[in-house]
């Protein structure tokens, strides 16, 4: 989920953005944007720049947005069809579930969603996963009820409509006018006032002047709320082996092999240890026995991390120490003071929200059960 910050940035190439106040888009620890490492996301997509001013033969229908139309699953919605678009302006958002830099947009949407839709807005939210459980609906359709989505929802499990698009990571949102038009593409976290003053023009050019004022700052909740950037040391770091770095174990990482692992007596700022046995595959680390543990050592307001619980069996329980304590007033939104918590659904879970000044801390999670499969940290 490493990304584009308003604070750090480095430069990447290969995405198009247009119409009104183009943003340049970069990657660094302030993790705004979100890139696939590799396989079906990075598949030879056709750049959504191409599509610009193309229309399907129905002139209703976007030429990107027709992939959306094809035989695929919708949530909140009955399956959207072309008509369904005729003179409305559209926001299509890519995001996936277990992604902060996906869940931290929702308030400005769901804002957006209940000023505008009267006035000809649809957002249309793609969900494409990252992860092999984000792909089941089930799961899908649970998140998007727990974290208060209400506009239609695409499942884009096969990156179809991400390929149509051109899209680059997560979050992505592509604005069309009331035309069919491509008229801008922004990537990453952030600029939501320049976003809604751009919805507002699209409608103002069909016909349906807003009647209500634009928004000050929408203030999440929970895990929604805005990242604490000042303090963001930390970046996005997997715990699978194919993209896993920065890992701390005598004599290092095996790869689709059990194996037990000691933790070091200390960890370098942003370096990670296993404690207990555990298998370390590509996508995520399986632990193979209770009592196994996690830790990292960190410097940012909010830690994250994307766990999965046992296939087949019950709720495991974990306990959160930060520098071996309870965190006390530092508890996530799914620990308590004391540091425990319940693995119950495959889910991103926040288990650090520093009240105090923000310093370099250890953080520990300890679990009770074997079958936790633990997938990434991310930081706000």
């Amino acid at each position: 989920m490493t990304g584009p910050s308003r604070n750090r940035v480095r430069l990447i190439g290969g995405i198009a953005l247009a119409g009104a106040a183009a943003i340049a888009l970069a990657v660094g620890i302030g993790q705004a944007g979100h890139w696939p490492a590799g396989g079906a996301a990075m598949a030879e997509p056709t750049p959504a720049s191409e599509a610009k001013g193309r229309s399907m033969p129905n002139p209703a229908v976007p030429a990107p947005l027709s992939s959306l139309f094809d035989g695929r699953e919708w949530l909140n919605t009955p399956p959207l069809r072309p008509e369904d678009l005729r003179g409305k302006v559209v926001l299509v958002n890519f995001w996936t579930y277990s992604c902060i830099n996906s869940l931290r947009p929702l308030p400005y949407l769901r804002a957006w969603d209940a000023k505008y839709r009267a006035q000809g807005l649809v957002i249309i939210g793609v969900h494409a996963p990252e992860f092999g459980f984000e792909k089941k609906l089930t799961n899908v359709r649970q998140a998007v009820a727990e974290q208060g989505v209400r506009f239609p929802v695409a499942l884009d499990s096969d990156f179809t409509g991400w390929r149509a698009f051109g899209n680059r990571g997560w979050p992505g949102f592509v604005f069309i006018g009331a035309d069919g038009r491509v008229r801008h593409e922004r990537l990453g976290e952030g600029d939501y006032a320049e976003s809604e003053q751009l919805i507002r023009q699209l409608l103002a050019e069909a016909g349906h002047a807003a009647t209500s004022t634009a928004s000050a700052d929408v203030p999440g909740q929970g895990i929604q709320a805005a990242p604490d950037w000042a303090s963001l040391r930390s970046p996005e770091t997997y715990i699978g082996y194919r993209q896993a770095e920065r890992f701390d174990a005598p004599g290092g990482m095996r790869k689709d092999a059990p194996a037990r692992y000691a933790a070091p007596a200390d960890l370098p700022l942003n370096h990670w240890s296993l404690a207990g046995a555990w298998t370390v595959g590509g996508e995520y680390a399986t632990l193979n026995a209770g009592g196994g543990s996690i830790r990292y050592r960190f410097h940012a307001r909010d830690l994250h991390l994307v766990l999965g619980a046992p296939s087949g069996g019950g709720p495991v329980r974990f306990r959160v120490l930060i520098d071996g304590a309870a965190p006390g007033t530092d508890h996530g939104t799914d620990v308590d003071a004391e540091g425990w918590g319940t693995l119950r659904e495959d889910r991103l879970y926040q288990l650090v929200r520093q009240s105090r000044p923000v310093a370099d801390r250890t953080f520990e999670i300890q679990f009770s059960a074997p079958g936790v499969r633990a997938y990434v940290f991310t930081f706000g």
